[in-house]
């Protein structure tokens, strides 16, 4: 897909560019970012080049992930960066992907997150053709999820053992977003489980 830019009322939405680099080390000193996050950590200027100049591009180029960096409209200050993720399971008929998201120190609690969520949810439920949403952090990462609640994730549980950090394995919590919990159309038919399912299914397996 070729990079678009998405703007919010306080907001712009666009790739990162070479100049971003140095903003983009500097929030990610931050200690909180590499703990909830794949970010690395030490973060390098290096670490920061790699990521605007090659793994972004290349996300874009090859429909793998598409990033964005969350700039303020009036002063082109960066806030943090947003992305849709895991998008091998966009084509059909999963249609799904993963939102993920960070949020630069000095910018959190102003609501910024979740105004840019709001804009790349309604881009991939309207143009991208995301089916499904999902939303995944580590446990206890209360700030992430609060984000999602704003959006209007339902929270599905905890998952055990999923995320790899730091050497261990952690559980996890997920969310899901339907672009009918916007009230926005979606090509393939939802139907919702019942809980008036026939008895003797359980013997049986979708995936043999």
């Amino acid at each position: 897909m070729e990079p678009i830019t998405l703007t919010t009322g306080r907001l712009l939405l666009r790739p990162f560019a070479p100049a971003d680099a140095e903003a983009v080390h500097a929030a990610c000193q931050d200690p909180e970012i590499p703990r909830w996050t794949e970010v690395p950590s030490p973060y390098t200027p290096e670490n920061a080049r790699e990521y605007i100049e090659e793994i972004c591009p290349n996300g874009w180029r090859d429909d793998s992930s598409y990033a964005f960096g969350v700039f303020t409209r009036d002063d082109g200050r960066l806030v943090g960066s947003i992305a849709l993720l895991r998008l091998a399971l966009l084509r059909p008929p999963e249609r799904q992907a993963e939102l993920g998201f960070w949020t630069a120190k000095e910018a959190r609690g102003r609501g910024y997150t979740a105004e840019a969520g709001g804009a790349v949810v309604r881009w991939a439920f309207g143009h991208v053709g995301v089916e499904r949403l999902l939303w995944v952090a580590e446990a206890g990462n209360e700030g992430s999820r609060a984000v999602a609640r704003k959006l209007g994730f339902t929270m599905e549980g905890t998952l055990r053992a999923m995320i790899v950090h730091e050497g261990t394995r952690r559980d996890a919590w997920s969310g899901a977003l339907l672009p009918s919990d916007l009230g926005m159309p979606q090509e393939t038919p939802y139907l919702p489980f019942s809980g008036r399912g026939r008895s003797g299914g359980g013997a049986v397996s979708g995936h043999p």
